[in-house]
This record gives structure tokens, sequence and C-alpha cells, in this order.
């Protein structure tokens, strides 16, 4: 009988549908409602229940406006949403690693419900998965000014609640067959940042061994910008910039005026940096939870005793492009502004055009926003840990299909200088690129990661239903996660002491390990990275 005694009460889940040796356990809270009283507030802890909880179904989402494929979409009125699910072996010895995951989605959407995240398959390699819902938008990162007369709103709420969902897998996830003891907090963009950011804070110290970092986004704001945005996206709802008019506009309220705030920024060319993909919220360094932006925290020596494991794939950009979040630059003069914008040098955009010489203006752009906010922040991320001290791998996901191949960068094979065979492996090109291209797009590796390559509803991201090769490379990718949450070794050699990146694995139909030669990885260390805000 699948019933588990948590310390708030019994729960009973449902063996799953995909495999019946796994239990799986959706919709339990792990912390109170955050509205009425305890809006804008850190986390509190779950109401005890009497009896046998039903945990059958995902809970709530958190407020926002996107409509996901596959994933249920919010309701207005929703307000259980700080919920998490388990899956784990119906028979296990007890004392597994346990993963656990925070979605990504820009700080303004998704869930733990969407299909790629369901936890089945890598429960089957003898973890325990843990996922879990967050606040987000300005539930969850919006700064709220304090005016003496209230209790204080913490700045970062959504990375406290991700506190919290790591403090009940402490308490409880041994009655699950978990040890709280073999913890891997792993997430993807957003997600990648908000675990990057909680190896920085001291709230979050011992509540993980190992992290997991899939397409970290190079975003944190100071407390000004913050406050800024507050402003912002408080004239757009019509009410004052203060806690109590913040309060006073609903959850529905603030969404849909901070979609008013990034719709007038992607209309707008000439509003500097948000005008490329306005994504307003994020992490801020406040001084207290979070001293800085974790690049910044980590070269101090921040979290230097969590194992790391870091990934990016090789054409991030093309998918923002692909569903129109993203600007378009298709013009030598809006690539120069683009850069000019950014404070990137001159010689940098030139080193891009001359190792992308028959590429058109778009692509130069994609390859180079791509890298500024995912792939290069995520590498110096990875390097930075390792000079640090901490153990640290990279790898870089280059699964793609169709065409020539070619990541935009050099036309050949991505970052590593491969060959660009067509490696299709029995999928049919699909949707997930441009002339039956397959590209190795940002959120692409997920459901090879967590081997739900069977989900229709993710094939605009792999390209259509997959084939042998698909099969197998998602094989060795749930097992290098298993084998890093188990035992921190993914199967290829950490980075150096030095933090170069000479030890890259990449994930490719073939399965080879790389070494990166040029790339553009040379252009950035002679230009520097500028850290950016949301």
């Amino acid at each position: 009988m699948d019933v588990f005694t948590t310390k708030a009460g019994q729960v009973r889940g449902r063996r799953s549908g995909r495999d019946p040796g796994i239990t799986a356990v959706r919709g339990l809270p792990y912390a109170a409602p955050p509205f009425g009283a305890d809006r804008f507030r850190a986390p509190r802890p779950a109401q005890p229940w009497d009896g046998v909880r039903e945990c059958t179904a995902f809970g709530p989402v958190a407020p926002q406006s996107a409509e996901l494929p596959g994933s249920p979409a919010w309701s207005p009125g929703d307000e259980d949403i700080l919920t998490l699910n388990i899956w784990a072996p119906a028979d296990g010895p007890g004392d597994l690693p346990v993963l656990v995951w925070i979605h990504g989605g820009a700080y303004v959407f998704g869930s733990s419900a969407q299909p790629d995240f369901d936890g089945t398959a890598l429960a089957a390699r003898g973890l325990v998965v843990v996922t879990f819902n967050h606040r987000l938008g300005f539930e969850g990162f919006g700064h709220v000014p304090a005016d003496g007369e209230g209790p204080a709103c913490p700045d970062n709420r959504g990375l406290l609640d991700q506190i919290a969902a790591l403090e009940w897998v402490r308490d409880n996830i041994a009655a699950f067959g978990g040890s709280p003891g073999r913890v891997t907090l792993a997430g993807q963009s957003s997600g990648a940042t908000s675990a990057a950011c909680l190896i920085a804070t001291e709230r979050a110290r011992g509540l993980f061994q190992r992290a997991i970092l899939h397409s970290a986004v190079n975003a944190c704001a100071t407390v000004e910008q913050a406050a800024r945005t507050t402003a912002e996206v408080a004239a757009a709802a019509g009410v004052p910039a203060t806690r109590a008019g913040l309060l006073a506009a609903s959850p529905q309220t603030l969404v849909s005026a901070a979609d008013r705030v990034v719709d007038r920024y992607r209309q707008d060319p000439g509003s500097g940096r948000r005008h490329y993909d306005p994504a307003i919220y994020g992490p801020v360094a406040d001084g207290d939870l979070l001293p800085s932006d974790p690049l910044e925290a980590w070269a101090a020596g921040a979290g230097a005793e969590v194992e790391l494991l870091v990934c990016h794939t090789t054409e991030e950009y093309w998918l923002l492009d692909a569903v129109g979040s993203s600007a378009q630059v298709t013009t030598e003069r809006q690539l120069a502004t683009f850069a000019e914008d950014f404070g990137l040098p001159s010689h940098l955009v030139d080193g891009y055009r001359d190792r992308m010489p028959d590429a058109p203006v778009l692509d130069v752009y994609l390859a180079l926003y791509g890298d500024l906010l995912f792939a290069e922040y995520s590498s110096r991320l990875a390097e930075t840990h390792a000079r640090a001290g901490g153990r640290t791998y990279l790898s870089r996901f280059d699964r793609r299909s169709g065409g020539t191949g070619g990541s935009g960068v050099d036309g050949r094979g991505g970052e590593d200088g491969g060959s660009g065979e067509d490696t299709r492996g029995g999928g049919d090109g699909g949707s997930g690129g441009d002339g039956g291209r397959v590209r190795a797009w940002h959120c692409a590796d997920i459901p090879f990661a967590f081997g739900n390559l069977h989900q229709e509803s993710l094939h605009f991201l792999t390209g259509g239903p997959p084939g042998p090769a698909d099969h197998e490379l998602a094989h060795r990718m749930t097992g290098a996660w298993a084998a890093f949450a188990a035992h921190g070794d993914p199967g290829w050699a950490p980075l150096d002491g030095g933090g170069e990146a000479t030890a890259v694995r990449v994930w490719r139909m073939t399965g080879e390990e790389a070494r990166e030669t040029d790339a553009c990885r040379d252009l950035w260390r002679a230009a520097g990275l500028p850290l950016l805000a949301p």
C-alpha cells in the first residue's frame, strides 16, 4: 500500500502508469499557501492534517499568464501552490540518493507538472526524484518596499520557497526511501540560476551536497534595479508602489501589469537591454539572503564544498527566436545597437562574424546573445567553482539532426569543432528547427536528461518522435545524472584546479567525449562577460 508518513500527516500515492515499480506522490504541500496574511512573506510550514491525504494529482501552479502544452494553467483563486511531487522506487532499499528539481521559465512561468519533468525514468535508475512549485513573477521575485507599518516583505521569496522545499526534503524524504544526506539540487535556465543562488547563500548550507545546473541564465538584480521594476509594474497596475498598494492589487492584476510592462519593452527598440528579451524578474542581490551575483559569490569561495555538474546547449537562443520571445535583429545597424546596449566590444562582434562568414545577421545575433545569456555564463560558473576548489564537471548538449549541422558558430559542429554529420537516428526532423534541421537549443536537453522522449508535447523541442539513437542518448544522460547524484562522478574527468574547460563531455548521438577547441570561448576571455540584470 503506497502510504507514507510525513511530519504533517500521512499521504497516499499511486504507482506510475509508465513503470509499476515506481510510486508517484503528487501535490503534497511543503508550505502553507502564500496568500492572505502570508502574501509577500517568507513561507510558513504547511498545516498538519488528519487521516490519509490523497496525493495523486499535481497541485495548482503559481500565478502566471503562460499556458504551456501538456501543463495545467493557473486559475485565479488557486492558493495552495507550494506543493511538491515525489517519484520513488516502490520497493527500494532505502537511503537512496535524492534529486530535487527546480523548473525554469524566466521566473514568471512554468511548473513541476510539465511533462518533461516526470521523474519515473530517473527513479528507475535508483533515485528518489522531487519536483516542486514555487512563487513566480511579482509574488516570488518582486521587490516590496518597506513602509514601517507592517512586517517586512523579503526579497527573493521564490528562493525562500525553494529553501523551504529543501528543508521539507531534509525532514521527510527518508519516509520515501531517500537519504537526506545525499541530496542533489538540479535545475535548468532560471531554475539553474536559482540553484546557483542557493549554493551562494548561507541559508541553504547543508541542505544539498551536489548540484546540476543546465543553461544557467545571466540575470541577477540589485535592490535598486528591482525597485525600479516594482515602480513600473505598480504604475501599470494603477496602484502606488508601496507595500499597501501592492497588497491591494490581486495576483492577477500584477501578472497582467507585468505583461503590459514587458510588451512595452518589446515594442520599443530604444528601450535598451530589455527590448531584446524582456525578462523583468529574477533573483535580487539584497545583501541578506543573496550577497551578490552567484558568479561573484562563487569566486569568493561560496559553496566550494558542493560538487557541481554544469551543462549548456550549443544553440541556446534559437529556441527563443523560434517561439517569438526575442527581438528580430536582422541588419548590421541593429546588431551594432545590440552590442552597444549590452556594452559588448566591437571586436567580440567582429570575432563572431569572422567565424560565421556566410551566416545572416540574425544567426550572428542569436549565437552572440545565447552565449551572453546562457553558454558563457554557465561555463564561467563551472570554471569559477573549480578555481575556488570545488569538484566540477562541464558538459554541452549538441544533439542535432537534419540540414548541414552546425551550431551557428562555425557551421561545422558546434563549440568543439565537431564534424556536423547528419545524426537523425530515426527521428523525422520534425518542427524543432528550420528547414528540417533540429537544433541543440534551449530546453532540448531536458527531455533527454529526464528520459521523457515519449511525451508528444515535447516533440517541438526534440524535432519529432524519437528514434533508437535518441533513446540511447537519453539512456546515457539519465545514467550520468544518476551516477553523479549517487557518487559524484558522472563518468568523465572534472575540470582541473585552474578552472580551464579542457575536459568537456559533449552530448551527441555518437556519445564521444570531446575537448574544447577554439569556438568562441577565446573571444569572451578577451572581451570579458558583463553581468546582467533582469
